[in-house]
């Protein structure tokens, strides 16, 4: 369960779309919805379903509710929502509304975004999302994952400058664990089920310890961490070490994306 102020901050939120916006429903989805939620580091992602377009007045509705939010509230910075029109929820191409990284912008609802909420969808108001909203075809989920390794992550692995920063070993090495096992078994994992993944397909030890610190606060041995006894890691400076954990996550994914866009291409 939410710890007190993420609890408070879904109150706050959820009443402040009730009066400002009235959606039809309201859900949750990822690690909120999935049992792995750890406040102050995970993301609250949530789907307010409308009874009609987003207009732009209410773009802007939009952008003061969430502004307000974040002046009151330090963990709705990590707050995003989608906006989606309950006339074109069967539309899985097209681009909704949603407040992400603090600004409003267009993206559609991804195809494990739609598979997460038929399968474990946390409902805050109104109808469930099988009630709602398509199913997910299962060749679809598939040809998702395989081009989102493909052509996003693929080409960003040879970009080395973007993986000195948390989010992009983070991210680049769970949604390739989650990405594999979804196309091998059809099912969804949590961010904490692949760091298993991960540990068992040979990811470097030191880094996944990093990630596991940094998102769970678990303590590791320093030898896993590559630390000293003092503590500090035997690379020296953190600018040592953020070049070695880049390269060591950026010579595990090229190979491991490439043989999974090949096994399912």
């Amino acid at each position: 369960m939410p710890d007190v102020s993420t609890s408070l901050l879904l109150d706050h939120f959820v009443t402040a779309l009730r009066t400002g916006v009235r959606p039809v429903a309201v859900w949750a989805h990822g690690s909120l919805a999935g049992g792995d939620y750890q406040e102050g580091r995970s993301d609250l992602d949530l789907i307010a379903v409308l009874d009609g377009p987003v207009t732009q007045d209410l773009r802007s509705r939009l952008r003061r509710l969430h502004r307000n939010l974040r002046a009151t509230h330090p963990l709705a910075a990590r707050l995003h929502c989608g906006y989606l029109d309950r006339e074109r929820l069967t539309d899985a191409d097209l681009a909704h509304p949603a407040w992400a990284h603090e600004r409003l912008l267009d993206r559609p609802v991804t195809p494990v975004t739609r598979r997460e909420l038929h399968a474990f969808g946390r409902v805050f108001q109104g109808p469930g999302p099988v009630d709602l909203l398509p199913p997910v075809d299962p060749a679809e989920l598939r040809d998702f994952l395989v081009r989102d390794q493909r052509d996003y992550w693929r080409p960003a692995v040879d970009r080395a400058e973007l993986w000195r920063r948390d989010i992009w070993v983070d991210l680049g090495l769970l949604t390739h664990a989650r990405a594999a096992v979804a196309l091998r078994e059809g099912r969804l994992i949590t961010k904490g089920e692949a760091l298993t993944v991960l540990a068992g397909a040979g990811a470097p030890a030191e880094v996944l310890a990093d990630i596991r610190e940094r998102r769970y606060g678990e303590a590791e041995s320093r030898e896993s961490r590559g630390e000293g006894a003092d503590g500090v890691r035997k690379d020296g400076a953190d600018g040592a070490w953020l070049g070695r954990r880049a390269a060591l996550t950026r010579d595990f994914l090229a190979p491991a994306i490439d043989a999974l866009v090949a096994a399912y291409r």
